[in-house]
Formats: structure tokens, sequence, C-alpha cells
């Protein structure tokens, strides 16, 4: 058997290291605040059920982010990347005025 010089090891541990990380942060991703200038501008609720009608009479009920083209989480997920709002997620319950039936 061979004997494995340090340098090599340690890259090779540093490399291991950052593979097992990427989950880790992929998930820790910041979830959409309604606070948030961006949701403020698209009307986005957390709840689909909670957007104010008279300001957005494109929403209809049944319309929530996880039947979006925009949402990148899979149909059952209760948070999911977006497109229209970056690396944040936003709840699968959800509604801005940017949704969009998936095709």
């Amino acid at each position: 058997m061979t004997r494995l010089p340090r340098r090599v090891f340690m890259i090779r541990a540093a490399a291991g290291g950052a593979i097992l990380a990427v989950p880790l942060v992929a998930s820790a991703a910041p979830h959409v605040e309604e606070s948030d200038e961006a949701a403020q501008q698209l009307g986005y609720r957390h709840d689909s059920s909670q957007v104010d009608g008279a300001k957005f009479p494109k929403h209809q009920a049944g319309q929530r982010c996880a039947d979006c083209s925009f949402f990148q989480g899979a149909a059952g997920d209760a948070w999911g990347g977006c497109a229209m709002f970056g690396r944040k997620q936003v709840s699968g319950a959800g509604w801005c005025s940017a949704w969009m039936k998936k095709p």
C-alpha cells in the first residue's frame, strides 16, 4: 500500500467537505418575507387566500405558487425557489401577480 502525501490528502478532504456542504447550503435558502420590496411590488402573500382581490383582480381562487411556472420546487414542497425572487424561497401555498399556470 502506498502512502498518500499530506498535500493530496488535504486537497481531497477539502473537496469532499465542500461536496457534502452543497445540500446544506441549498436547503438553507431564506424565505421571501411579505415585507420585502419585491414581494410588495408583486403583491406576494404566503397564503393565496389572503390576497386582496380588489388590488389584484387577476387573482383567482385556487391559484398558488406550487402551480406556477416560476416555482422551482416539487409539486408537494411547502417552500421552493422562484424565478421572480432570486435565491429566496416562496411558500407553495402563496401567490404573487407574476403567477402563470404551469404548462
